[in-house]
């Protein structure tokens, strides 16, 4: 096994129980990476994109017709249409290239703004692309490090141990003898970038004013963050600091390994990391060949996690099982630092006030603190997200702690969150997805692996180093809300000269809303419509009759089957006023 990262991502095939490099026929790449062609125009590039974002709307606007299923509509039948357009998506977000592979990536941590269906199939989006050349990898080495190749290496591997979107790894060796790998940019990866994050740029200022799916949304911010992801993923300097700080981190831990940084190899364009083989951490058969302890495997990989988050704030975003190894003597080996998360100390203690409320079944607390972390996006009425959130607590805390699934409970936080004016912070669901990754990872390992059991001692000890003690934090959280109740009541007196003086000023609107006054409203709105029909339909046919007597019977059988239209329209108008006049 070798250090892989996600920006090369192993483009691999099971040959005989090993990994063998995924052949990539010259026809194929032709037909579907056309991307990867040097005399590919802009123009084209626009157009491919443009018609691939054209069929994705009309694919949106076709599942809010019930009209378009089979037989009528049910939620079943969208789930399904979901899933097909979602395979759909994957594979035209591949066939697109660098750009909108990461762009799928990143958006398979948003559930808040897409279906689960999509959500799931786009987290199954791997990088496999066709490797460059040979050449072109020794002229952007030689440029980027201002050296021919022979002078730079002994040994310089021309076959990549693995391909990807962003660029490929090749194992070399220095003249000093040491075993090293590079990763070398893909060519005009960044002119991509400029073209493609342009007309992204356009199409998030379209669903930005879209009068339905840019409501809530930040779509132009979503957009700019997924620029700072992209363009930082783009510079190996930044992530080889990202690799010291990651090491750094590990240093006083013999059961963690993380490669070595050769500075002196390393440019913007490649990045020269330490030969760090091991056993990939979810090939099971290797691992048992090794002779290690497979549950004991799960339990460090968790801890390793749980260590970044809690301890450094510092952690890696993408643990997949293609960036975790195992040496050996049973340590961890982690590779590609290009997707690293940060959790500054005020965030942390706002997730602390979130935790209170969660174990207090508090679902007023928990909504206050997902506010202030900026995680929920306050609306006119919060009484429906109240009520998600209170019926999820009821749910959630029927089970002891540690045995909760991470999978389940974030699948609930998705469930909630889609529709919803939910915003998740890309760390947020960068820290879910790894969670979710290393249970799957854990479960592999061992079967009766629970993430949060072994998360369960962390969050004691972060909750006694916050508070001093476990016993002291309920005093504290005693006095806090006592404090609390004293403010309120010392300040009511003067809120409540506020909000008359407010009335008397015109500044407060007061919203009441009457069911009956509802339905009402919407069934004078439905007669309106009705006797719009029936006046079209009534147009219709005297036409046709006019021009029947007439002689005119083509034209008037014409007129008449016009008319048919008006007539289903009001047909099915009156079967929803009778709907919902039963509903009352």
């Amino acid at each position: 096994m070798s250090a892989l990262s996600s920006n090369a991502k192993s483009s691999l095939v099971k040959k005989n129980g090993a990994s063998v490099p995924r052949s990539i026929t010259q026809l194929e790449t032709a037909e579907k990476y056309r991307w990867n062609r040097e005399n590919y125009s802009i123009t084209r590039r626009r157009l491919d994109i443009w018609r691939f974002v054209l069929s994705l709307l009309f694919r949106f606007w076709r599942n809010g017709k019930k009209w378009t299923y089979k037989n009528g509509f049910t939620e079943e039948k969208l789930a399904q249409r979901r899933k097909i357009q979602a395979v759909w998506i994957r594979e035209n977000l591949l066939n697109l290239g660098p750009t909108f592979i990461k762009v799928g990536q990143l958006f398979s941590t948003r559930a808040d703004l897409f279906p689960i269906e999509y959500v799931e199939e786009l987290s199954k989006l791997q990088d496999e692309v066709p490797a460059f050349t040979y050449e072109q990898v020794s002229k952007i080495v030689e440029k980027d490090l201002g050296k021919p190749l022979s002078r730079l290496f002994r040994n310089f591997d021309p076959v990549p141990i693995a391909a990807a979107s962003l660029g490929q790894v090749h194992k070399a060796k220095l003249h000093s003898g040491e075993e090293v790998v590079v990763k070398v940019q893909r060519p005009g990866l960044k002119q991509l970038f400029t073209i493609d994050l342009a007309i992204l740029k356009k199409i998030a200022y379209y669903f930005q004013n879209h009068p339905r799916w840019g409501k809530g949304r930040d779509w132009i911010g979503i957009y700019e963050e997924c620029c700072k992801i992209l363009w930082q993923e783009t510079d190996y300097l930044n992530e080889g600091q990202n690799a010291d700080t990651f090491r750094r981190n590990f240093r006083g831990e013999n059961w963690v390994k993380v490669p070595r940084v050769y500075w002196r190899y390393t440019s913007p364009r490649v990045l020269t990391l330490e030969y760090l083989p091991g056993i990939k951490i979810s090939h099971y058969e290797g691992l048992e060949a090794a002779g290690l302890d497979r549950k004991l495997l799960a339990k460090l990989g968790a801890k390793a996690y749980l260590c970044q988050l809690l301890n450094d704030g510092f952690f890696h975003a993408d643990p997949h099982p293609g960036n975790i190894a195992v040496d050996t003597d049973g340590s961890l080996i982690f590779y590609d630092f290009g997707m690293m998360g940060r959790i500054n100390t005020n965030v942390r203690e706002k997730l602390m006030d979130t935790l209170f409320g969660i174990a207090q079944k508090d679902g007023d607390r928990v909504v206050s603190a997902l506010i202030s972390l900026g995680a929920l996006s306050p609306t006119d009425d919060m009484g429906p997200v109240r009520r998600s959130v209170q019926f999820m607590l009821d749910n959630f805390m029927d089970k002891p702690f540690e045995e909760q699934s991470i999978a389940a409970i974030s699948d609930d936080l998705y469930e909630i969150a889609y529709d919803q004016p939910f915003r998740f912070p890309a760390t947020f669901t960068f820290v879910m997805r790894a969670f979710s990754t290393l249970e799957g990872v854990g479960k592999g390992l061992d079967p009766n692996f629970n993430f949060m059991e072994v998360a369960q001692p962390f969050a004691l000890d972060l909750v006694a180093d916050m508070n001093g003690s476990t016993g002291n934090s309920i005093i504290d959280e005693i006095t806090r809300q006592a404090t609390q109740v004293s403010n309120t009541a010392l300040g009511l007196p003067r809120r409540i000269d506020d909000t008359i003086e407010k009335l008397d000023r015109g500044d407060i609107k007061l919203r009441v809303r009457s069911v009956e006054s509802d339905r009402l409203l919407r069934r004078l709105g439905m007669m309106q419509m009705a006797t719009n029909y029936s006046v079209f339909l009534s147009a219709l046919v005297i036409c046709g009759t006019l021009l029947f007597i007439n002689g005119y019977i083509k034209i008037a059988v014409v007129a008449i089957l016009l008319g048919l239209v008006p007539a289903w329209g009001f047909i099915r108008l009156l079967r929803r006023i009778n709907r919902l006049d039963k509903m009352f």
